[in-house]
């Protein structure tokens, strides 16, 4: 036998130095092997046999076909050579690579897998035979990966793999369970329900333990491949797995607690009603240790040290082994169902923080690491769905945090790298939970984050993941908490900084940032500040940072916290490092000329700048400035927006030291960067004019005349102007014209504005321009209140003068509405009539700058006004005008001056809210929402009982009243609407038409904008927004027009309020959803209007990424509608627009396709299947296909870019 291995050995040896050389010499070794092996004398060792088999597998992909066919042949011989688990290892190898990309290696690979069966000795022996067997059930898993193509031969299979369950050989069974779980992805449903009969028959039987766990395992295996079919018999099959807990058997256990993992993760709603049982089962196995006693003194730490002292010596003696224990599989299946339980049962927070909390941090104590690791990962994954915090209030209980301390104190200190690491995990997602939370305990923490940063046996990943849970405890809790620790915290983190690994240095360079605002907070109060004396710690903090800013041949994310680091440093602590400071921030000037580093820097030179302890920048801005000036023509966004930062605060804090030279090296850069293509860097640009404005007046002469102004001018006309952009413009017009600049007075600015409309015939592209233009006018004349009255008088003229054009008037009218906002312009007597004048106006643009003028002037004094206004809308026609100006008053005016007005406004406007014309009671019910918000709790009460009223118009009025009353932000009125909403949604019961429709505009509104107020209503209020996304036919009419006959639905506006509603709901109230009711309605509009279909298709899609099981479980119902929409023809004589919204169906439809091909297994529908051939087949649809598929693709991309 030694002789033969030897010489083996010898081949194996020469074939593997050839098997990148040469194929000739390659080819004859390979072939002296297969003569040897063709030997009946030649005994091989377990080594060499594992080597010859290695050898040969590898030699099935060389590039050469003849080494390959010579290695087909050697498999002959060998399978009846080698130990049976080296035929699996073959059979496994040969199975694989026939699902290669490669045609040569899959076409090789059969014909071996050919040969290793036709090699098999005669099935005298079982052995033999179950090696055949397990030949086969490889051969048909290999088949089953290739989906629907085998469709017709899935019965035969099916019927073929059935029996193999109960084989001998566990590995025939677990290949079985494979290919069965291969087999459900593709099959029919009456494949599909045979195997399913067939094993609850088997469970209920119950012949054989052994064969039990099989079956358990083929079930779990099942619903985790899928969970979509097999929900409609878990009713079925949980309790019979709920009695295989209870038997006496931990592997059968383990199995049983596995499915019902697989179930609750695959099976959502089937499972729901099974959730209690299965969390008692896993919290009843959890614990479950019946070889081990944690007894009570085991809480105490003395007692726990003395243990595992003498754990060794207690092991040896005892005759019992841990080899033999099988229960800590047990809980570990306990610990991960809980996992998912806690991560898909979102609603049920509340319940898991009373019961399943406490048992899971209990259990931090386990003895086995691996089981240890998953219940911290279950706990993780409990905090983990907290953190959303507009979905509910449900929180960590504060009163939970010591006990989960307490148990986290012990485990940090653990010889185990993993289980330390799983602390850290633990503790910095409690705090992104409960912000502020280990402040009292923060004295037990510390020490266990130092042992772990001075453990020399610590990994490199421990490390790190002690500095970044360090981090966060430091960013989330007061610094006073951490000062009594700062002795103890600042030499293991200086340490850190100067480990040679470049990640471990750069998380500490982190964890030195904030320890510098903890050990000097510039944002306390100064007592506070004094309290705590830095001067030990500065030297040590600022030697190792410099230490690695000045390094050049360091890692690229070293450089940036280097540099971040230390500009907190010098921001924090400058004024105690006069002799430091030069040397360091010429350094800074070098990494400003660094591309790398530039951005960065910008920002730590930004942070110094705006430094309370006034840094002195004087030596470096000669430098820098011209610098910072460069990165203005950069191709690169963000350093824009630092460098425009950069320079205002130096502009503001060092103003002395900049000169005239470096104000018009930046200056020349500023004009390309006012534009309409970024509004934010214009936003920027602007606040550094006006900063410059302040600072050096001078400067700006050089303005008049020049591409700055013109860049304003053009900016100012733009209909994307608006903001934050458009108030920093107005700010800018103050200070340029307070600068009394020559040629860039009052005046001459005002002709700049206004020049074009004056002078120009045609009118401005859009009507946005002209209001901004009113708004610099104001902005101006608040600047020189004595220019005021003269130009006020010329807008009036304007605007009185018949040979005026229209766009003249309408900037007149816009301008005098925008001064007198804040300016008093009752000394002007004509005022009122000239703009009661303007309401008879032809165009309609006038009319509307009438009315706001009106409103607007009246809230710059109310007491002359709004009288006026409120007898205007009793006694005359133009009342919708009117009204928009009173609209303007309220939204406008401060509540202290509107208030003496409110019951007289209150009364004027119920007289109007049953007015017929729609727009009219608009803007009432507008007016009425913003009217109630100044004196919530005596007008809400008022407002709810108009509810009764017999008139519909009113009810309407009402309830669109009350969507005016919502923001997003916090009011004082949430907390009385949040208890009487839910009267005003009763309306969506109402007989007309309109007021439905009305409350599901304002049910929309809350949803969007508060859900807080409707998330406890869904459970009454989701039925009746279900039952209006029902076709009624009778809402349908036919109208005669002419020759023609036109169907009109009255209910498609409810339908489109309903699924509008349905679409908010997913964003802001997902948990409080049955997905599946939810579906069953999305159904139903996939097959609605052109409107509605547009709207489910956007659903769908968004569905597809938020709850991608549910939708698989109902794939097939949603691809019919779906390929309907994609395969309609529109009829050859419609007109264009009906095969314009074709097209645009077409592509819809096809997004929610592509959407939905992106859950896992859907390709293996094979309805999706079938519809994926049928686009693939047709020319147009495969194009749209691709198309969208390459801009989903694409935006992927640029969402993963986060530069």
């Amino acid at each position: 036998t030694s002789s033969w291995t030897f010489l083996i050995s010898s081949h194996l040896l020469h074939l593997n130095s050839l098997l990148v050389r040469f194929t000739d010499l390659k080819f004859m070794a390979t072939n002296d092997l297969m003569t040897e092996l063709q030997k009946d004398s030649i005994k091989l060792d377990d080594d060499s046999e594992r080597k010859v088999v290695r050898m040969i597998l590898k030699l099935l992909e060389d590039k050469n076909g003849e080494v390959q066919n010579l290695a087909v042949k050697c498999l002959g011989p060998l399978v009846s050579k080698v130990k049976e688990y080296q035929v699996e290892t073959i059979v496994d190898t040969l199975c694989t690579n026939m699902l290669s990309d490669k045609e040569q290696l899959r076409d090789i690979s059969s014909i071996g897998l050919k040969t290793v069966i036709g090699e098999l000795p005669p099935a005298s022996s079982g052995t033999n035979t179950q090696i055949l067997l397990y030949c086969s059930v490889s051969l048909c898993l290999v088949l089953l990966k290739q989906g629907g193509l085998l469709v017709n031969f899935h019965p035969s299979i099916l019927s073929c793999l059935l029996p193999q369950l109960t084989s001998p050989r566990l590995a025939v069974r677990k290949r079985t369970i494979m290919a069965l779980g291969h087999l459900v992805m593709s099959c029919g449903n009456l494949v599909f329900i045979d195997l399913i009969e067939h094993l609850l028959a088997e469970l209920g039987r119950n012949d054989n333990m052994s064969t039990t766990r099989t079956y358990i395992q083929c079930t779990a295996a099942i619903s985790r491949q899928a969970g979509h079919r097999i929900g409609e018999y878990l009713e079925k099959i949980i309790p019979l797995v709920v009695k295989f807990c209870n038997v006496d058997d931990d592997e059968l256990r383990e199995y049983c607690i596995q499915a019902f993992e697989s179930f609750v993760r695959r099976c959502p709603k089937e499972v729901y009603p099974h959730v209690p049982t299965v969390i008692s089962i896993c919290l009843r196995y959890l614990t479950y240790d019946p070889n081990y006693n944690f007894d009570d003194e085991d809480e105490d730490d003395n007692a726990m040290d003395a243990e595992q002292n003498d754990e060794d010596y207690q092991g040896s003696d005892d005759e019992y082994s841990d080899d033999d224990d099988m229960s800590w599989k047990v809980r570990r299946a306990a610990a991960k169902c809980l996992d998912a339980v806690v991560s898909t049962r979102h609603e049920m927070l509340p319940e898991f923080y009373r019961s399943v909390s406490p048992a899971l941090v209990c259990r931090f104590k386990e003895r086995e690491e691996n089981v240890k690791a998953d219940v911290f990962h279950a706990y993780l994954s409990l905090l983990k769905q907290t953190r959303p915090a507009q979905s509910c209030s449900v929180n960590v209980s504060p009163s939970q945090v010591p006990m989960i301390v307490k148990a986290l104190h012990k485990q940090l200190k653990e010889k185990s790298v993993k289980t330390r690491q799983c602390c850290f995990n633990m503790l910095t997602e409690l705090v992104n939970v409960l912000p502020g939370a280990l402040t009292a305990h923060i004295p037990v923490l510390i020490p266990g984050i130092i042992f772990s940063l001075n453990d020399k046996s610590s990994s490199s990943n421990l490390k790190i993941d002690a500095l970044s849970c360090l981090h966060v405890i430091m960013v989330t809790h007061p610094a006073h908490a951490f000062h009594a620790h700062v002795p103890s915290l600042v030499p293991p983190v200086v340490a850190c900084v100067g480990d040679p690994f470049y990640k471990i240095t750069s998380e500490a360079l982190l964890v030195t940032q904030q320890l510098v605002k903890v050990i000097r907070p510039l944002d306390s109060q100064p007592e506070a500040a004094d309290s705590f004396d830095p001067s030990p710690y500065i030297n040590d903090l600022f030697t190792c940072t410099i230490k690695r800013l000045k390094a050049a041949d360091i890692d690229q994310e070293v450089k940036e916290r280097a540099i971040s680091c230390m500009g907190q440093i010098i921001c924090n602590l400058g004024d105690r490092l006069p002799a430091e400071l030069p040397g360091t921030l010429l350094i800074f000037l070098e990494r400003l000329k660094n591309e790398i580093t530039r951005l960065t820097t910008v920002k730590a030179l930004t942070l110094i700048a705006g430094s309370p302890l006034k840094i002195d920048l004087r030596p470096v801005l000669p430098d820098a400035v011209p610098i910072l000036a460069s990165f203005l023509r950069k191709n690169q966004r963000a350093l824009k927006l630092c460098t425009l930062a950069a320079l205002d605060i130096l502009l503001r804090n060092y103003s002395s030291a900049v000169t005239p030279v470096m104000v018009d090296a930046v200056l020349a850069e500023l004009p390309p960067l006012i534009s309409e293509s970024d509004m934010h860097v214009s936003q920027m640009a602007l606040s550094f004019l006006s900063t410059l404005a302040v600072t050096h007046p001078s400067s700006l002469g050089q303005l008049s005349g020049g591409n700055i102004l013109q860049q304003l001018i053009a900016l100012v006309r733009s209909p994307l102007l608006q903001g934050g952009a458009l108030a920093a413009m107005l700010d800018f017009y103050q200070a340029l014209v307070a600068t009394e600049t020559s040629g860039l007075g009052y005046m001459d600015l005002l002709r700049m504005l206004t020049g074009p409309v004056y002078s120009q015939s045609a009118a401005l592209p859009h009507k946005q321009a002209y209001c901004s233009i009113a708004k610099c006018v104001a902005a101006l004349t608040r600047a020189c209140p004595d220019e005021g009255p003269a130009v006020v008088g010329q807008f009036i003229q304007d605007v009185k003068n018949s040979r005026s054009t229209d766009s003249i008037r309408l900037l007149a009218l816009l301008s005098l509405g925008e001064v007198g906002h804040h300016v008093d312009l009752s000394s002007q007597p004509e005022l009122k009539t000239v703009i009661l004048d303007a309401f008879s106006s032809s165009s309609e643009e006038v009319k509307s700058a009438a009315s706001y003028a009106l409103g607007s002037i009246a809230v710059g004094n109310l007491p002359e006004y709004l009288p006026f206004v409120l007898q205007e809308i009793s006694s005359s026609k133009r009342q919708y005008l009117l009204l928009h100006s009173l609209k303007e008053i309220i939204s406008s005016a401060s509540v202290s001056g509107l208030k003496p007005y409110v019951e007289s406004v209150w009364t004027l406007l119920l007289k109007h809210c049953e007015c017929q014309e729609e727009g009219t009671r608009n803007v009432v019910a507008e007016c009425l929402g913003k009217l109630t918000l100044i004196d919530p709790e005596t007008l809400l009460p008022r407002l709810k009982g108009y509810l009764l009223s017999g008139s519909s118009y009113a009810r309407s009025s009402v309830v669109t009243a009350v969507k005016f009353t919502i923001s997003d932000q916090p009011q004082p009125i949430d907390p009385l609407l949040k208890n009487c909403i839910g009267d005003f949604l009763k309306t969506l019961e109402d007989p007309d038409l309109n007021v439905r429709r009305v409350a599901l505009v304002t049910f929309n509104s809350a949803a969007h904008n508060k859900p807080s107020l409707i998330r406890e209503l869904l459970d009454s209020v989701l039925p009746q927004l279900y039952n209006e996304t029902k076709v009624r036919k009778e809402l349908i009419r036919e109208v005669e027009m002419g020759p023609f006959k036109h169907t009109v639905d009255d209910g498609l506006d409810l339908r489109k309020a309903a699924f509008e509603c349905m679409y908010t709901l997913l964003d802001s109230c997902l948990d409080r959803l049955d997905i599946f009711v939810f579906l069953n309605h999305v159904e139903d509009g996939l097959k609605d209007h052109y409107d509605i279909k547009m709207l489910t298709f956007l659903m769908l899609a968004r569905l597809s990424s938020l709850c991608p099981s549910a939708v698989l479980q109902r794939l097939d119902r949603l691809v019919e509608p779906l390929r309907a929409t994609c395969t309609t023809k529109v009829k050859a004589n419609s007109v264009k627009q009906e095969f314009e919204k074709q097209d645009e169906l077409k592509r819809s439809a096809m997004r929610a396709v592509v959407a939905l091909l992106t859950i896992p297994e859907a390709e293996k529908s094979p309805l999706m299947s079938e519809f994926q051939s049928q686009i693939s087949s047709n020319q147009e649809l495969a194009a749209i296909f691709d198309s969208i598929q390459r801009d989903s693709s694409s935006a992927n991309m640029e969402s993963m870019d986060t530069s």
